[in-house]
């Protein structure tokens, strides 16, 4: 639940509340502030609180403020003095929120220095509306290429699953980012091209492959694990997972129970025992499918086959099934998103850890990390364990992780020590642990053993579960 609070005056504020009265989001929950009589509409919807106050008052605000924990602040005002002073306000009692500012008044002053704000020209706005009115005006791509649909314009709103995430994490089969617009400049993407709120993406590729596109993007946050994909896929090798299938079936389920309108499909590699078969076969429902893979040649071909044939955004596995076959090859190629068992149940989980790396990666595995927590209730932890004690040089990363706070409405807790990394992951109990998806895990060569970077011992462990997220390729 999204909490909006809306500083009210004036006719548009008056004709924008009657909008969200009739346009219902059942995500979003509106708190309008005013002190004028005819502002607000008769009749106000069960989701629109309405606050009598002047929100030019500061210790007001701050009062209103300190009550409900906002996503996003709309400053609807008919004065500028007034905008203005309420505009200084929200800064000064929280400088992280976001703000969305009408300027009706032609001003290039008002909010020009402010950060996190989107700033709305209403003649702006009425001058495009009638210049699309006018004949000989082509619409965008409707001539361009086959004229069929395969150029498409998507805006990003805030919330989107694409939000936050680099272009290089994306897998972009049968389309592709070729150019994002953002504060009217034009940005030509690479892999580590960070897509943000508000930014508008071009997009080619076939018609039907681009209609799935633009949903996805404008999918809100809390469809985990969208937008590597919709559903699960649970890896159950026999080599490995006979002793623990019925464990790691239940834990796939449980998960299954948390996310919403998914499904789980179920590989069986290597099988050898049919009792075994039988007992996991009656968890099988219209959400639940179970295969087997009897050819031992084409084990790699299958899953890429059921991945892509599935929609699949979650792979659930052990750590020897993914080291076994080059299955960690092949789903790092697909850009997946891998869910690694522990000996500690998710069922017990309370909290999820990311432990500070490189600043491309933390950024590009964030969205993924608040919108796994947001689905599964658990507490948010970005931990920096460093040897040296550099912890400066993790300063962009914390106002990365504070700003997406803001945007998922979600606290997250930011610890800093001097310590090494891997002992204090080691000695945590009841977590999960969510890490990037490198491509040389584990990796075995002799400077290993006075290593402290995470990847290298990501795999020798199975105390806790963890999630590896992919992150922009180079």
């Amino acid at each position: 639940m999204k909490n909006i609070l809306i500083l009210a005056d004036g006719t548009i504020a008056k004709h924008f509340i009657e909008w969200l009265e009739r346009k219902r989001v059942a995500e979003n929950r509106y708190y309008v502030t005013c002190y004028k009589e005819g502002v607000t509409p008769e009749k106000m919807g069960k989701n629109i609180s309405l606050i009598k106050a002047d929100p030019t008052s500061y210790s007001k605000m701050k009062n209103i403020m300190s009550e409900v924990k906002y996503s996003h602040v709309f400053i609807i005002m008919e004065k500028i003095e007034d905008a203005e002073y309420s505009l200084k306000n929200i800064r000064l009692i929280d400088n992280k929120i976001r703000v969305v500012l009408v300027n009706q008044w032609d001003s290039h002053e008002i909010g020009r220095d402010t950060e996190n704000i989107t700033i709305l020209h209403t003649d702006e706005l009425i001058a495009a509306h009638l210049y699309d009115q006018l004949p000989n005006v082509p619409v965008v791509a409707q001539n361009v290429g086959l004229g069929k649909g395969e150029i498409m314009e998507i805006h990003v709103p805030f919330g989107s699953t694409y939000a936050f995430r680099h272009v290089g994490s994306i897998l972009q089969r049968k389309w592709k980012i070729a150019a994002i617009y953002r504060d009217e400049k034009q940005i030509i993407p690479t892999n580590a091209t960070m897509i943000r709120p508000n930014d508008t993406l071009l997009v080619l590729g076939k018609p039907i492959v681009l209609e799935g596109v633009y949903k996805t993007i404008n999918k809100r946050i809390g469809l985990f694990p969208e937008p590597f994909g919709k559903d699960l896929y649970l890896i159950l090798d026999f080599r490995y997972d006979q002793k623990n299938a019925l464990i790691y079936l239940k834990e796939s389920l449980y998960l299954l129970d948390k996310l919403e309108e998914k499904s789980l499909f179920i590989r069986i590699l290597h099988p050898n025992n049919f009792k075994l078969i039988d007992e996991l076969k009656m968890y099988e429902s219209d959400h639940v499918t179970i295969s087997i893979c009897y050819d031992e040649e084409e084990i790699k071909t299958l899953i890429e086959y059921d991945i892509q044939e599935h929609d699949i955004g979650l792979v659930l596995n052990s750590i020897e099934s993914f080291e076994g076959d080059e299955l960690k090859e092949t789903l790092y190629d697909l850009r997946k998103i891998v869910y690694l068992f522990g000996d500690k149940l998710l069922y017990n989980v309370k909290e999820a850890v990311i432990l500070m790396d490189e600043n491309e990666k933390m950024e590009s595995i964030s969205s993924t990390a608040f919108d796994i927590s947001e689905s599964l209730g658990l507490k948010l932890n970005l931990c920096d364990f460093d040897p040296e004690g550099d912890f400066d040089s993790k300063k962009i990363i914390i106002e990365h992780y504070e700003t997406l706070s803001h945007i998922f409405n979600m606290d997250i807790h930011i610890e800093q020590k001097i310590a090494n990394p891997i002992r204090e992951i080691s000695a945590m109990h009841n977590i999960l642990q969510i890490a990037p998806f490198e491509k040389d895990l584990n990796k075995d060569n002799i400077l290993k053993f006075i290593s402290t970077k995470i990847e290298d011992f990501l795999l020798t462990t199975q105390n806790h579960p963890k999630l590896l997220v992919p992150f922009a390729l180079e």
